[in-house]
Order: C-alpha cells, then structure tokens, then sequence
C-alpha cells in the first residue's frame, strides 16, 4: 500500500464519525493498538522536545526502510503519533522526506486539536522527517 493510499484509508475511517468526540476516541484507540516502546529506549536522546507531554520516538533503518517505535504518557498524543507511524513506517528515508501529510487537514485534526497539542504534532512530524534525513546520508 503506498502512503497516498494509507492517507485515503485513515480519512475515510475518519469519514464514518461527525463528531469530534467520536474521532478523538478513535485517535484514543489507535493509540491502544501502537507497539510498545521497549521501556530501554524510554530516554531522553528519544524524548520529543516541544510536546506538552512525554513523547519517545525511535528509529531503526533496516533494509532501507525505517522502522518506527513510539510511546506517550498521554492517550490523544499516542494516538496521533500512532496515526503518523501508520503512514510512514517502514518507508525509504526518501519517501518519508518527500510526504506531504494531508490527512491531517482532511480529517480537521489540525483546526481541533488545542494550540499545545497542535504545536506537539509538528513536533512529532519534524522528528519523524528528521530521521529520514539522519537516515538518508
């Protein structure tokens, strides 16, 4: 599946719900479904900064592709950065570098998440992209 097509999948999902409340329970369980951290990578060096809440993102890169890992101590910010690892794990460094994430927009997460929260998301995307350039050399 490519990432255009992730994307197109995550904003129909999100299609189903009207309310708000009903796609931050979504996020919520997403968030549920993320692959734990190993609690040895729970480190500062893997720590987000700019979050509001503690955020740990790590990469490995295996076969040229990147891998994602992550944990939050919150339940909506584990659940956006499990939508972001949805659409990039396991992608070249190129491919990552090169994605525009426009579900975000399409899905209204951007205009309903509070300014914390907002600033937070372009943390974890400027992490994200940072390793595939990290990984790209």
């Amino acid at each position: 599946m490519t990432i255009e097509q992730i994307q197109d999948e995550i904003i129909e999902d999100f299609s189903m719900f009207d309310e708000w409340m009903d796609k931050y329970e979504y996020i919520i369980e997403l968030g549920k479904e993320l692959p734990k951290i190993k609690e040895e990578l729970k480190i500062e060096e893997n720590k987000i900064s700019g979050c509001q809440s503690q955020v740990w993102l790590h990469a490995e890169i295996k076969d040229s592709a990147i891998s994602f890992t992550a944990d939050s101590d919150a339940i909506i910010t584990k659940g956006i950065i499990a939508l972001l690892i949805k659409v990039l794990n396991n992608r070249t460094p190129k491919e990552i570098s090169e994605t525009k994430l426009y579900f975000l927009d399409k899905i209204g997460l951007q205009a309903n998440l509070s300014p914390t929260r907002a600033n937070g998301m372009v943390s974890m995307i400027k992490q994200l992209k940072y390793y595939a350039l990290a990984f790209s050399n």
